[in-house]
């Protein structure tokens, strides 16, 4: 490694995820066809072994292609790392949403007195 590409210090938490983005797109986009890009079978593969969780609901060919054809910007029918953040930050934004919203359930179902007094303080009941 040349001294310009070393790390300086320990990595952070956020510099850790992020490498480690960097090294599964590699896993994936270096398996067929252009070693830097995703194509559709690249990009169904990492959805099923790395999103399996957060994208569960994306199971067929359908769903495949119409995520692919949304991250396609520039039409070239490969995905670029750049493409493939914006799925990425999709699925970040979506789940912390989805944690702020189960959060939000739990502190309810602990304290529905309190709920049931803030919401009729914001309702004027």
């Amino acid at each position: 490694m040349s001294k310009g590409c070393q790390t300086q210090g320990p990595l952070s938490e956020l510099e850790k995820s992020i490498d480690v983005i960097i090294d599964v797109f590699h896993q994936y986009s270096r398996r067929e066809g252009d070693k830097d890009t995703l194509t559709r079978k690249e990009l169904k593969l990492l959805i099923e072994k790395q999103l399996v969780n957060y994208l569960k609901h994306v199971k067929n060919q359908v769903s495949i292609d119409q995520i692919f054809k949304d991250l396609d910007t520039n039409k070239d029918e490969q995905l670029s790392f750049g493409e493939v953040m914006l799925l990425i930050i999709r699925v970040t934004v979506a789940t912390h949403e989805h944690l702020h919203f189960c959060e939000d359930k739990l502190h309810h179902q602990q304290h529905p007195q309190q709920h049931q007094q803030q919401h009729q303080q914001q309702h004027n009941h």
